[in-house]
This record gives structure tokens, sequence and C-alpha cells, in this order.
């Protein structure tokens, strides 16, 4: 379903000082980007502050470098007609990947986020740093040529994987569900490997990105994501900008207590969200598998999460109180979240989300709707990912596009 997001945002203004060039750019395009519909001068002059001048060369500037175009004429009350100003989305592409214990995907997305190609790949579970450096820079090599895209068109890599990571030296760290990667300095090698720059991001923090880079109505400046794949994850954006932490690991909430009575989870507390939601313990609550199976991967999480749902619409009372158990852990660590955050924003995603949402999003509402543990002033709203089951490996492209062309104060600093 087509989420359609409320909240309020401050107008970002532009800048008359001739230093500010870049600035003025990716503001004027940020907005342009944003209006499906394409603004005239006059629109952008009213938005940004900058005088006529100024906003000539800009566009002037943005559509020399093929970054924007000139649309149909629009007539508004008397005088000339207005000519629009939109989006050249094929003006540039970039690349997503995201690493995941259960399945690696890749994206080519061009500058308005829509997938122009993509390739899923089972994920290495052993391998040299060389060999699975190669891995990767071969698949995008091949959706790079099966998706058409000129190489000089192409801004880099975007790479989202669970943490932790050294966001310094652009390494792997160790996450628990990748040992193969663990210590590899995956930015520099895949950088080297490719001959195109490459960011390094948690999926998490990369998923927060994606949806606001598609939010074109600006709805989702203060916003959480919570991600639901093979683990659980939370992104977070206060003031338009995401929120990564000093380590840029921000998000770890898997062992955020949601249910004392529950399971015991490998920490040694019991009731984590992210053991008691695991997608192997939620078929066995059904019924639908024994408790010594052994970890669940695709594709047979695929297939079993189907018929939890088929169980569930059949009316199998085991399938339906396992996701209306689910759907109050879900929606009680959403409302703990925002209790500490208070963005009344929430949007959900990742692949096991993308299975079960259609038993899972209606009883997440009603449980956040009713939690008595609330203390914020507004009702959380509560809307599934843009992305589909893409979104980390979108989120990952998005940051290549939203470093390339986000207008942020920080672009104004004069350097000597």
């Amino acid at each position: 379903m087509a989420a359609t997001y409320s909240s309020g945002g401050t107008m970002k203004r532009g800048s008359n000082l001739p230093a500010v060039g870049t600035y003025n750019q990716t503001l004027v395009l940020d907005l342009i980007r944003r209006a499906p519909r394409g603004l005239s001068r006059v629109e952008l002059a009213d938005r940004t502050g900058l005088s006529a001048q100024t906003l000539s060369n800009v566009a002037r500037r943005l559509t020399e470098g093929g970054l924007i175009i000139e649309g149909a004429k629009v007539r508004s009350g008397p005088g000339k007609p207005r000519t629009m100003l939109a989006l050249n989305p094929r003006a540039r592409y970039a690349v997503g990947v995201h690493l995941d214990p259960a399945i690696d995907t890749f994206v080519v997305v061009d500058l308005a986020g829509t997938v122009v190609a993509h390739a899923e790949h089972p994920p290495r579970s052993s391998g040299s740093t060389t060999e699975l450096i190669e891995g990767v820079a071969d698949a995008i090599a091949d959706l790079v040529a099966r998706a058409e895209v000129p190489r000089e068109s192409l801004l880099g890599i975007g790479v989202a994987a669970p943490g932790p990571l050294d966001g310094e030296t652009g390494t792997l760290l160790n996450p628990p569900l990748l040992p193969a990667w663990h210590g590899v300095a995956l930015r520099d090698e895949l950088a080297a490997a490719t001959g195109l720059p490459v960011e390094l991001e948690k999926d998490v923090t990369a998923a927060m990105v994606g949806e606001m880079w598609v939010d074109t109505d600006d709805d989702l400046r203060d916003a959480m994501f919570l991600y639901y794949g093979a683990g659980v994850g939370l992104g977070l954006a206060v003031d338009g900008a995401v929120v990564r932490g000093r380590t840029g690991n921000a998000g770890n909430i898997a062992h955020l207590q949601v249910d004392p009575q529950g399971i015991r989870c490998e920490c040694g507390h019991r009731g984590c969200l992210g053991q008691s939601i695991e997608p192997g313990h939620l078929l066995r609550s059904a019924g639908m598998r024994a408790s010594t199976d052994d970890e669940l991967r695709l594709p047979d999480a695929r297939l079993e999460l189907d018929a939890l749902l088929r169980r569930d619409d059949e009316g199998d009372a085991a399938a339906s109180a396992t996701l209306t158990h689910t759907a109050g852990l879900i929606a009680h660590a959403i409302v703990a979240l925002n209790n500490l955050l208070d963005v009344d924003v929430a949007v959900i995603g990742g692949p096991v989300w993308t299975r079960l949402s259609r038993g899972l999003l209606e009883r997440v509402r009603l449980a956040v709707a009713t939690d008595a543990s609330a203390t914020t002033t507004r009702t959380t709203q509560i809307f599934e990912t843009r992305l589909g089951t893409d979104v980390a490996a979108l989120g990952a492209a998005c940051l290549v596009l939203d470093g390339a062309f986000t207008a942020r104060p920080a672009d104004m600093m004069i350097t000597p």
C-alpha cells in the first residue's frame, strides 16, 4: 500500500554569497527532485530566497550538467507562462549492495532512486578477502553491464551491512551473522577492485537514508525505521539527518527487552526483541518447526513464512496467536523507542517484514494504539517501507546520491 507521511519540516533557504555555489546547486536540485511535476524559477525563488540572477546561474549550471531539463510551460494567472524545471533521473546512477546473512542484494538506481537493475546472489560463507571482494566486484560489473549504464554516469557504490563496523577505516568488524567478512576492510578493498568510490554503512542506517531519499514530501525529518530481517535494528532521522552515533553503529536494538517472560536470549536475559521475533522462533511457536531445528535460511524462510500466513488466513489458532504475539512485541518496542525519541513516525521494512506484513501490519498498528506504556502526546503513525525487499540495498545506493546531491549547511564553509 502507498504510504502518506505527515509531519512538519523547516524550509531550507539559499544564499546569495558567491562562495556557496555548490550549496545552492544542491539545494535547488533537491527541491526540483522532490517535486514530481517540476518547479518554475518563480517557485524556486520563493522557496529558496535566492535572487533572480543567482537562481538563473544555478539553473543554467544544472542544465549544462544534464541534471535538470526544461519541461512544459504552465500558465497560472496573468502574465507569461512559467517554464517548469524537472529532474533528469537518468543523468546519474549509483550502485547499492546489501550484504545479508540470508541473501546478497545488488541494485543500480537512477537519480530519482528508481531501481533500473536488480540481482540476488547467495551469500559467501567462506573465502579469502580477495575472493570475497572479487565476488562482489564481479556481481557489480555484471549488473552495471546488464543495466547498460555508462560508466561515466556512475557516482559510486554504497554498501550496507550488519554492524559493528569501523566507520573511519571502512572495515567490517565482527558482524555476528557474517563470519566470512570479519575484519575485512571492505570500503577501500572494493574501491580498489572497482575503481569507484565506495560508501560503507550499517544496513539500518542505509535503509533510513533510502526512505528519506524517496520521501518527496520531506515528511520523514524526524522518524524511525525498524528493520526486520535476519536480524533486527533501528534507523533514526532527527531534523532531516540520519543518526549514526559516534562510531557509526547506532541502532542496535536486538537486546531491547520486550517480553520479560519470553525465551532466554544468548545474552542471558529473557525476551530480547531480536530473539523473540526471529523467524525460526515464530515457526516453532506456531508448531511448524521442531525446537531443535537449525537456523532458518532462504529460500526455506520465504516458503515457510508464506505458509505461516496461509495458516493464519485459514484460521489456524497457533499461527494467529503467533502473529498477534509477534505484532505485540514489535509494537511494544516501537512505543518504548518513541517514548525515548518522540518522533511519532515509524516505518517498518526488511526481508522478513515484507513476507509477513500482510499478517502483521494492522496488528502492530492496533497494538501501538492500545499500548498503555505510551507517554508521547501525539499518535504514533506506522507505515510500511516504500522500498520493498530491496530497502537496504536501495538505501545503500541512496547514500551515494545523498552525499552528492543533498544540500547541507556545511557545504557553505569557505576553506583556505
